[in-house]
């Protein structure tokens, strides 16, 4: 059995007070359960640093996470972060494709394949979102859709291992912030279609690949997703604010693998 990566998605929240009050307690609860699981937090890049002084002396479960790296190493490009970057405040793994940034930021498969390209060429870890939409949901389209983002990256990348040591983030686009999680047995059956698509292309049996579930992940529905086979952690959006929830998730998933 896998140990579960469980990876918070803060979004455009967060400050200096609010990181205090979070993870000054949350590195001492982690100290406790570093044997069985693997927590990331993906905050605002620019508080980083100030996250990693905090969780100086407690190395072994945690780690910063980003929500995003640009194409580019250097260069005009305003406003931009590298994957270079990235690697200079200590960050392990690296979100992209999520649903926001392809709709608010005009992202598509294609600089989605791309960003996974430059990232494990890096030796970062991308955590990549796929998802349907509703729409897309009740059309029957949920492999179809899933199928045509994965195969982007194969294009791009051209390996049978470029997911290796690599994540999917499945997370179906209308569960996101909803308050609507998808049933456990429906996620089940995506991320074993997944994992199995992704085996059969490469040819190959991937190694330290990893499927996590997202969207409206809570304490309520967490055991039942984390039961699943093809199930190996979340990636949790409003829930990894409120340290009580997320503390609470992370019992919750290491109870599952005592």
């Amino acid at each position: 059995m896998k140990k579960p990566i469980i990876v918070g998605n803060w979004k455009l929240n967060g400050n200096k007070e609010l990181i205090n009050k979070f993870f000054i307690p949350l590195n001492k609860f982690l100290e406790k359960y570093y044997k069985k699981s693997t927590v990331v937090i993906a905050p605002p890049i620019l508080y980083a640093a100030f996250i990693q002084h905090i969780f100086s002396s407690n190395k072994r479960n945690f780690f910063i996470g980003a929500q995003n790296t640009d194409l580019h190493s250097s260069g005009p490009f305003t406003g931009e972060i590298s994957p270079s970057m990235l690697i200079d405040v200590e960050v392990d793994y690296v979100i992209i494709g999520h649903s926001e940034r392809r709709l608010y930021h005009q992202e598509d498969n294609e600089s989605t394949a791309k960003k996974f390209y430059i990232l494990k060429k890096e030796n970062l870890i991308p955590i990549v979102c796929i998802g349907e939409t509703l729409k897309e949901k009740r059309d029957n389209q949920i492999q179809e859709k899933c199928k045509n983002q994965i195969d982007e990256i194969f294009k791009i990348c051209g390996s049978k291992h470029a997911f290796n040591n690599s994540i999917i983030a499945y997370e179906p686009i209308w569960a996101i912030g909803s308050g609507r999680s998808a049933d456990p047995e429906e996620v089940q059956r995506i991320a074993n279609f997944i994992r199995e698509y992704i085996e059969l292309k490469a040819n190959s049996e991937i190694k330290n690949f990893f499927i996590q579930y997202g969207g409206s992940v809570t304490p309520d529905n967490v055991k039942q997703l984390i039961s699943q086979k093809d199930i190996d952690g979340f990636l949790i959006g409003g829930a990894s604010l409120q340290l009580q929830e997320f503390t609470k998730i992370i019992k919750i998933i290491n109870q599952m693998y005592s």
